[in-house]
């Protein structure tokens, strides 16, 4: 049997939700068709979880470990880290070099879809219709006054080359936005500010592989909270609706959208698209998240059970024939 890594972990502060996601995958990935193990990524330190509930430190050589005096290599790599190094293709460029094929975007695809800004804009030049917003660079300031005058309020603040959970906030008022812009340059380099879209928040994931392609069912998203924050994903404060309580024509024309999108830039394995859907009913885009989450409540999976789908079989699908 192949033996698959489930590589976890990450530098972020979506360490704990990247456990979750490879929680998750262990649980649906069919074991009677491969071994398991999830290795954890920390910084310079890479240890795999053996079935004893030990660790062994992996050689990253050649994504290799120790047990029992023999080696065991790895033939797959099944990506669930949120955050820098395995979402951002740093990660993939490592397992490119030494030859693991693994589940996720690429090295570009990854890169680009990182950066929300730079992603964003891509996009536009490519039809997709996107949010006005502002980047900041680190040590970059701009006064309040001129980015309402830009964007108006209220505007997101939230982190340009992070993950979408921490260091988000909704500035209402303009006495919160040096704040905001501050918070979210601690998760990181670059801060983008992007105008408020009043509407519907949806979100649609698909995958594509050798032999086949597939947009899945549409989820609503509906929180009571000032937006889809980290409470409201991992802490249940969110209604999640699939399918969407959309028309089949919007259904249809945004499951077509995101397929699109997928091949614009080069994705590879399952990626989920956020969106807003405003009184027009032209989508906007949000934001691309190219290792969504895989615990047993994340969206990807709801969206496959609502297919009709068994999840254990998109797993060996994308395993086998990405």
């Amino acid at each position: 049997m192949k033996n698959v890594a489930i590589v976890a972990g990450g530098d972020s502060s979506e360490y704990e939700v990247s456990l979750k996601s490879a929680d998750g995958l262990f649980g649906f990935i069919d074991k009677s068709r491969y071994n398991l193990y999830i290795v954890i990524l920390r910084n310079s330190k890479w240890t795999v979880k053996m079935p004893d509930g030990s660790t062994s430190d992996i050689d990253k050589n050649d994504f290799s470990f120790q047990t029992g005096g023999h080696k065991v290599k790895f033939d797959y790599a099944y990506i669930a880290i949120h955050g820098r190094p395995g979402e951002d293709g740093r990660l993939q460029g490592y397992f490119d070099i030494i030859g693991i094929p693994y589940s996720s975007c690429g090295v570009l695809a990854g890169a680009l879809t990182f950066n929300k800004y730079i992603n964003n804009q891509f996009l536009k030049s490519q039809g997709v219709r996107i949010a006005d917003s502002i980047r900041l660079l680190k040590g970059q300031k701009m006064e309040t006054g001129d980015i309402i005058r830009q964007l108006g309020l209220p505007v997101f603040v939230k982190p340009n080359d992070g993950g979408s959970s921490f260091g988000v906030t909704k500035v209402k008022e303009a006495s919160q936005m040096q704040p905001a812009i501050e918070k979210a340059f601690a998760e990181g380099q670059e801060v983008v500010i992007e105008r408020f879209i009043e509407g519907t928040e949806i979100t649609c994931g698909c995958y594509k592989t050798k032999i086949k392609q597939m947009a899945f069912p549409i989820t609503e998203v509906v929180t009571d909270n000032e937006f889809f924050d980290y409470n409201a994903k991992y802490n249940g404060e969110v209604r999640e609706i699939t399918p969407a309580r959309i028309s089949d024509e919007l259904t249809a024309r945004i499951q077509q959208e995101t397929l699109r999108i997928y091949d614009i830039i080069g994705a590879r394995g399952i990626i989920r698209i956020d969106y807003i859907i405003p009184e027009d009913n032209n989508p906007v885009l949000l934001e691309i998240n190219a290792t969504p989450g895989m615990t047993a409540t994340s969206f990807i999976p709801q969206q496959i059970q609502a297919a009709g789908l068994d999840v254990k079989d998109i797993m060996t699908d994308i395993i086998e024939n990405t």
